[in-house]
């Protein structure tokens, strides 16, 4: 005998499930605000520790590489045995960075620090992508962009945390940030109660596949674009994240505060992006949308290093806002391509962005040491271009009306 919920019973589960979305969003939003107060006091740490340009690109290397190297295995194995309390969990890893790194006294504690923030970010991406997508109904580009867009408007927010409560008082005051993780600790625990109910009331659903099947040799190299897609945009966008400040500073004599408050609608324009490139791709197809927000940044990433103050804050909003929409639309698109494997890939591309990014932040502080920063941002800004190898993608879905 089968059983049909009433309507009332429906709306009522859809609020909940909804509600669960809206919590791994707000946690997403905690969790990269802290994340993103660091780089924004790397001028605060570079005069305290008198570090060189090099080193803070190993800050940023050694937490981008332990929140990308776990990742992938984390998702592998959860996408097997999930393990719901693994949020919680990952998240007190988070708030043991921040303690060393507020009461860091010398170089090799701030890399420690910056590690186990990144440990804790590893294993909170691949698991809260999942649960994103169990609570998408459908809507796989919508939910991916909440989420991610909830990280998105914690790093625009992290550099404003910084000036208010760190910028000029040294340091230690890093230690505000545990409220933060505190919080998103407790919201995890009560998603977490939910997924582990959704996993026992549903353990045999298996992952929708949106496009037709493709032969294995097809997937890998379709795998291999969208990695080399987000190669382009994240070592771009590190450029962008870890050394705007001094960028601004260096080039025209702004102060910290004005540097950190372009460095904010930066990130804030990146946040509007991500939102709206997965619902957009949920209509007219993800492959489009990866075409243009990636190769249609080309012409203002070639302009940003030859503009004024003015045209040079106009011009990063818009990288923001054309570059942000494509990570959401390239994570559903990986996801319909191995379906099942969710974890997996969400660890993969995650684990790829982060990886990348701390790479190319270690390898422009290089740079930066030896031809100066404004030199960065001439050799960054054709990346973009390699947004022409979208074409190489295969079509997976039909457009939405």
């Amino acid at each position: 005998m089968t059983t049909t919920a009433s309507p009332s019973a429906k709306a009522a589960q859809s609020g909940a499930v909804l509600q669960i979305l809206f919590s791994v969003a707000f946690v997403h939003l905690l969790n990269d605000c802290v994340q993103a107060a660091l780089p924004a006091i790397y001028p605060l740490l570079k005069q305290e520790f008198a570090l060189s340009f090099a080193q803070v690109g190993l800050i940023t290397l050694t937490f981008q590489c332990t929140a990308s190297l776990l990742q992938p295995w984390i998702g592998l194995y959860t996408d097997k045995h999930p393990i719901p309390f693994l949020l919680p969990m990952g998240m007190c890893m988070t708030l043991l960075g921040v303690a060393l790194l507020s009461s860091a006294g010398s170089f090799g504690m701030l890399l420690l620090g910056a590690g186990m923030i990144g440990v804790g970010s590893s294993t909170f991406h691949p698991e809260a992508s999942r649960v994103a997508r169990l609570a998408s109904g459908g809507r796989f580009g919508f939910a991916q962009s909440l989420f991610q867009v909830g990280g998105n408007l914690g790093s625009a927010l992290g550099p404003l945390l910084a000036a208010a409560i760190l910028v000029g008082r040294g340091h230690g005051k890093f230690a505000w940030c545990a409220v933060l993780v505190v919080l998103a600790v407790l919201v995890l625990v009560g998603v977490s109660r939910w997924y582990g109910s959704h996993l026992k009331n549903a353990p045999k659903k298996t992952a929708a596949h949106a496009g037709p099947p493709l032969p294995r040799k097809r997937v890998l190299q379709a795998l291999a674009v969208l990695a080399m897609l987000v190669f382009s945009k994240y070592i771009y966008m590190a450029s962008l994240s870890s050394y705007y400040t001094f960028f601004l500073i260096e080039k025209f004599h702004v102060p910290v505060g004005t540097a950190q408050m372009y460095l904010f609608l930066f990130l804030a324009s990146v946040a509007v992006g991500t939102f709206a490139g997965g619902p957009i791709g949920d209509r007219i197809g993800r492959k489009r949308v990866i075409w243009v927000s990636i190769l249609g940044a080309a012409p203002f990433t070639l302009a940003l290093p030859y503009a004024n103050l003015f045209w040079t804050g106009v011009l990063s909003v818009t990288i923001g806002l054309v570059m942000s929409s494509a990570f959401s639309a390239i994570v559903v698109f990986a996801q319909e391509l191995v379906p099942g494997k969710v974890g997996m890939i969400a660890g993969i591309f995650f684990g790829l962005m982060f990886g990348i990014s701390g790479i190319g932040a270690a390898a422009m502080g290089q740079i930066a040491d030896v031809a100066g920063i404004e030199q960065v941002y001439r050799i960054a800004s054709f990346l973009p271009l390699l947004g022409i190898l979208a074409a190489l993608l295969p079509k997976m879905e039909k457009t939405r009306t």
